[in-house]
């Protein structure tokens, strides 16, 4: 599978175990930076992120700030990504199973690093359940 991954600065801390653990997988990685805990603005690094999980050239993204939240809102703005913000094992599997997900969002300063890793983990292993939940994903649609 390959994966994209972007942070800002919050994320970086945490961004070099989790593409460590993905690889160990045998995940292949796009990196979108940040490369530093030099403050810097997520949404530079949010948008190309999800943009080639947007444009099919990557299967699923991590992304890492420090409450998930700002990297999660721009994500969402992008057609066809799902990203959902999680914080502990069980959302990032049930964002997978039930919602379809293809992006996880990471609020780094509310979890520590092995349940971060944990929760990459889960998300890249679990496959989307269909049936009921297909129709529920289908209806989700962009309104603006």
């Amino acid at each position: 599978m390959i994966i994209a991954i972007g942070c800002d600065h919050a994320g970086f801390p945490y961004k070099q175990s989790i593409k460590d653990v993905l690889e160990d997988l045998g995940h292949e990685l796009i990196d979108f930076g940040t490369h530093s805990s030099e403050s810097v603005d997520y949404p530079d690094f949010a948008h190309p992120t999800a943009n080639v999980v947007e444009q099919g050239l990557a299967d699923c993204g991590v992304l890492l700030c420090g409450s998930g939240n700002g990297v999660c809102m721009t994500a969402n703005k992008h057609a066809g990504v799902r990203a959902a913000l999680c914080w502990n094992e069980e959302l990032a599997s049930l964002a997978r199973l039930h919602n379809n997900a293809n992006m996880i969002c990471i609020p780094v300063r509310f979890v520590d690093e092995a349940l971060a890793i944990a929760m990459v983990r889960q998300f890249a292993e679990t496959s989307f359940e269909g049936g009921r939940h297909g129709r529920r994903v289908g209806k989700i649609k962009r309104y603006c």
